[in-house]
């Protein structure tokens, strides 16, 4: 059985045993019914990890005793994707299939033609719950990185990202050239990938894109839900940059 995976900022401590307790310790001992015996992993999110094995159970946390500590350097290069904000709950399947595949920076777009549309309160509620999306994909596929979920980008702040960019796509589907034969950077750097939402992107968009510095590219033959363009994108680049 895969060994679960949890989150303590005390997997970065020097300590013999650790107590997981609050919610994550809850979900230990309670959902997934934890004994004494059984091994964790526990991960602080930034590389830091503590191999252990469960001495005790309680009703709401567990205490472990630390077996092997080690850390995991960042992955490079980094892939951003930017994502154009999906009707209703796409956006969560978006973000829980690019964590697993391995997005690194995911970047909410206020693009022109989202139907979605993230102000005040429902902004922040959004935001959350991306966020709290991305912390339980990155533990089910066992990533000890977890991936960035920014605040919500202007279309401006998007051209600033492409322009610092080693490779900076946006998806397009009158495109010329596939994505799959796009020359990779040598250089060291972000590769940033721009998904459009539901309507597409429109021509002020891409010219702005391409002013900074982004190349419109196609992502295959035929044309993907925005929750799902991302991913794919993804798996093409981790794939051809040697992550995968």
């Amino acid at each position: 059985m895969t060994v679960p995976v949890f989150l303590s900022d005390a997997a970065g401590q020097a300590a013999d045993t650790i107590v997981l307790d609050g919610p994550e310790g809850r979900h230990a001992a309670a959902v997934r019914r934890l004994r004494p015996g059984e091994r964790i992993d526990l991960t602080d999110g930034a590389g830091r990890v503590a191999e252990c094995t469960v001495t005790a159970a309680g009703k709401d946390s567990l205490t472990a005793e630390v077996l092997r500590r080690f850390e995991v350097p960042p992955p490079r290069p980094r892939l951003v994707v930017v994502q154009g904000l999906p009707k209703g709950d796409r956006g969560e399947l978006a973000v829980e299939m690019m964590t697993e595949a391995g997005v690194d920076v995911i970047v909410p777009w206020a693009a022109s033609r989202c139907v979605t549309q993230w102000k005040g309160d429902r902004a922040a509620k959004a935001l959350a719950r991306w966020r709290g999306t991305a912390r339980e994909a990155a533990k089910q596929a066992r990533r000890f990185h977890l991936p960035e979920v920014t605040e919500q980008a202007t279309t401006a702040a998007v051209g600033s990202l492409v322009s610092a960019a080693a490779l900076a796509v946006v998806l397009h589907e009158e495109a010329a050239e596939p994505l799959s034969r796009l020359p990779l950077p040598q250089e060291p750097g972000d590769i940033v990938v721009v998904v459009g939402p539901e309507g597409g992107v429109t021509d002020e968009e891409i010219a702005t894109l391409r002013a900074a510095g982004a190349t419109p590219a196609l992502l295959g033959p035929t044309v993907l839900r925005t929750s799902t363009a991302g991913v794919a994108a993804a798996a093409v680049l981790l794939s051809r940059c040697g992550r995968w």
